[in-house]
């Protein structure tokens, strides 16, 4: 059944292990990985992009959220249809033509208003799910995913806060949304020269044989729904964090100071999600990040000190972080064939969208205190789902 090297210790110290075929040299697991940095580089940027473009009144304050919405769905579609229908061949010659396609999707952005940036950014998810889809392909063959997706959040963490300090200080003041997109399409264009180191190709992964593409079975569907649940709980939350702290007390300054103090958080998180990887069990992780999330959103429901609200939502974007990467391997544990692992990360995508959805339709003017609740029982659900899978594997071992 599995395809992982039986002896490791004769395999080269400058090589890293997939589950199937010859080791990644550290240049192919590196254009692996960089590929799905750049794929998700915008989906911590969509706010503050987007609200360039209302500022310039090329977008409605509705046409935020829509917008936002309309990329990470198309993103996580393109990426899961790909994980399903598409066998991992000519990768390079398909991430750089997905490359070329995103740079030019986010150049036809400085000329889009209205509508067309609706459209626009919804043809951008196509080549980021493509490049999302061949890094994920990677993760999921790899002896201890979680660590390889801790790596991929930690690049994605790092890249996002440059970037928006680098945006937020200098590109959209002195050059408009126009200077920040161009920005993200010359960033966009490094995914060329990733696409030649990383691999031709992806063998099978273990438990599936030669079935590298399909559906998941029932439980990895199971596993998926749940992480849909325990992400979507935290974008739900999340979108409203500044107004949830204005209405515990905290001053706008104040409030709108926990995101960077969030984002810091995260690539701690990550860089802490390596580490431990292949030490600690999934559902360990799940049940101390659940507790942080708990009291943080316990905390907006009150009046406490703003030293402890913005801990908090440090914790939050520390736990959240390192809570994501576990997601692989519970879905590798309901489908050892590892195809529900594949959609892990398009799934945790549409979570993104998902959440802000349903948030929108919980809160009240001037009260957002009904996100609380609805992201409390989106991640107690989702808790549940994942207790219940790790028992029954459990018992299936044992049987």
């Amino acid at each position: 059944m599995t395809a992982f090297p039986d002896d490791l210790a004769r395999t080269p110290d400058d090589t890293v292990d997939e589950v199937s075929g010859a080791p990644f040299t550290p240049l192919q697991t590196a254009g692996a990985i960089g590929l799905g940095v750049i794929a998700l580089l915008m989906a911590g940027l969509l706010a503050l992009m987007l609200s360039a473009l209302a500022e310039e009144h090329r977008l409605s304050a509705a046409g935020i959220g829509q917008a936002a919405m309309f990329e990470a769905l198309s993103t996580g579609i393109v990426a899961g249809l790909a994980g399903i229908l598409v066998r991992p061949k000519r990768l390079k010659l398909t991430a750089a033509l997905a490359s070329v396609g995103l740079v030019a999707v986010n150049l036809a952005t400085l000329r889009a208003s209205g509508v067309s940036v609706l459209a626009v950014r919804t043809l951008a998810g196509a080549p980021e799910g493509v490049l999302l889809w061949i890094t994920i392909g990677f993760i999921a063959r790899t002896r201890t995913p979680e660590r390889w997706a801790a790596v991929l959040f930690t690049g994605m963490a790092v890249s996002q806060l440059a970037f928006a300090t680098l945006a937020s200080a200098l590109l959209l003041p002195r050059f408009g949304a126009n200077g920040g997109y161009l920005a993200v399409a010359a960033a966009s264009a490094l995914g060329v020269p990733l696409a030649f180191l990383a691999p031709s190709a992806l063998g099978p992964m273990p438990g599936a044989g030669d079935r590298v593409a399909g559906a998941p079975p029932l439980k990895g569907w199971i596993a998926l729904f749940g992480t849909l649940l325990l992400s979507a709980s935290l974008s739900c939350v999340g979108v409203y964090g500044v107004p949830l702290a204005v209405q515990a007390g905290l001053s706008l300054e104040l409030a709108r100071s926990a995101i960077p103090v969030a984002l810091g958080t995260a690539i701690a998180g990550a860089a802490l999600a390596t580490a431990i990887a292949g030490h600690v069990r999934y559902i360990q992780v799940f049940a101390i990040c659940a507790a942080v999330f708990f009291a943080n959103w316990l905390a907006y429901a009150g009046h406490p000190p703003a030293w402890l609200l913005i801990g908090l939502a440090g914790g939050t974007g520390l736990c959240g972080s390192l809570a994501a990467p576990f997601l692989v391997p519970m879905t590798i544990e309901a489908d050892p064939t590892r195809r529900a692992a594949l959609q892990s990360g398009p799934v945790q995508l549409l979570s993104g969208a998902l959440g802000p959805l349903l948030a929108s339709l919980a809160v009240r003017p001037h009260n957002a205190h009904g996100v609380l609740i609805l992201g409390a029982a989106m991640q107690a659900a989702g808790l549940g789902i994942a207790v219940w899978l790790h028992r029954a594997a459990g018992k299936d071992a044992r049987g």
